[in-house]
């Protein structure tokens, strides 16, 4: 599907005029246009990116082809910017939507072969408020830059949301076998945003530099804005992996207290029990000459001993807080 948007004297003049008067619209003074493609077909692709602007066949390749990383490609009459929004689901894990974006002196081209919510909203906005000004197709691409940061947050609040689940988890004894696949997990999907991240900002990052025309100084300012964002989304990922890392030290250190207070509990039972065992053992030889075994008070006495033992060796483990 193609939608055009056409711009006279800074202001919508049009919505998808026909095909046809699309080369001379482009050749008019003071018209900019701003045709996206969403979903094309194979005959679309042709008629507008190759017949229509004759852009360079490796961009085409590159646009009609999922590339894994955004890029920045400055020719000589355009740039050839790949960018990628990022989605988040515990179900699906992430999902990643590629944007192509072909920015000229009076013309932007976007492109993506899924539908993308960031960009309706852009069409949107710009069809509510035909009388807002646009100033040039860099205002639009800054637009559908900030549009795609902005989409990366619910992204971030459903990590947020599992980061807590794991440190919920650690304090209610959740067990090894649940805790550790959903930190090795969440470690994963960390590392995936921030490659994701990182390469994005690196792209936004060289249009501040002002190396092309094609981006007014005007909205430098804006664009480190976006960029100063997407620093934000990975320094805020790098925390919450050591934060997992954190959370899981703490379980291991729980884990092993907790087992060390039952090693005491039950070294302190074993004492206890040592004082009976001695007097029975010793009760229980078999010799053939033992007095206190033909004694009345034999047996009395032995419970005695055995129970102040058994009361001594408690208050002596009690004292050195053992048990």
């Amino acid at each position: 599907m193609i939608t055009t948007l056409v711009y006279r004297d800074h202001k919508l003049a049009g919505h998808n005029p026909p095909a046809e008067s699309l080369a001379a619209l482009r050749q008019e003074a003071g018209v900019m246009l701003w045709i996206d493609l969403s979903q094309p077909t194979p005959e679309e692709v042709a008629a507008i990116l190759e017949k229509l602007f004759g852009f360079h066949p490796l961009t085409i390749e590159d646009c009609v082809n999922d590339s894994p990383f955004p890029k920045l490609e400055n020719y000589d009459d355009y740039l050839y910017l790949v960018a990628h929004a990022i989605d988040y689901s515990p179900e699906t894990r992430f999902t990643t939507a590629e944007l192509d974006l072909f920015l000229g002196p009076n013309y932007l081209v976007t492109y993506h072969r899924l539908p993308m919510k960031p960009v309706q909203v852009v069409i949107d906005r710009c069809l509510r408020a035909p009388a807002t000004l646009v100033r040039g197709p860099d205002r639009l691409a800054h637009h559908l830059l900030d549009g795609l940061v902005e989409g990366c947050k619910p992204a971030l609040t459903a990590l947020r949301a599992e980061v807590d689940r794991v440190e919920d988890g650690v304090l209610r004894h959740i067990s090894a076998d649940e805790l550790f696949p959903l930190v090795v997990a969440l470690r994963k999907d960390l590392s995936r945003l921030r490659q994701l991240v990182r390469p994005q900002r690196e792209v936004i990052v060289e249009l501040t530099q002002g190396k092309t025309k094609l981006i007014r100084p005007l909205l430098l300012p804006y664009l480190r804005d976006i960029g100063d964002d997407l620093a934000r989304v990975e320094t805020q990922a790098a925390a919450w992996a050591e934060q997992l890392i954190l959370s899981f030290r703490i379980y291991l250190n729980k884990s092993g207290f907790e087992a060390n207070q039952g090693i005491k509990v039950i070294t302190g039972i074993t004492a206890l029990t040592l004082p009976p065992l001695l007097i029975g053992g010793w009760f229980g030889m078999n010799f053939e000459r033992m007095n206190e075994l033909h004694s009345s008070l034999g047996y009395p006495l032995a419970v005695a001993v055995t129970l102040a033992s058994m009361a001594g060796m408690l208050v002596f483990m009690r004292k050195k807080r053992w048990i």
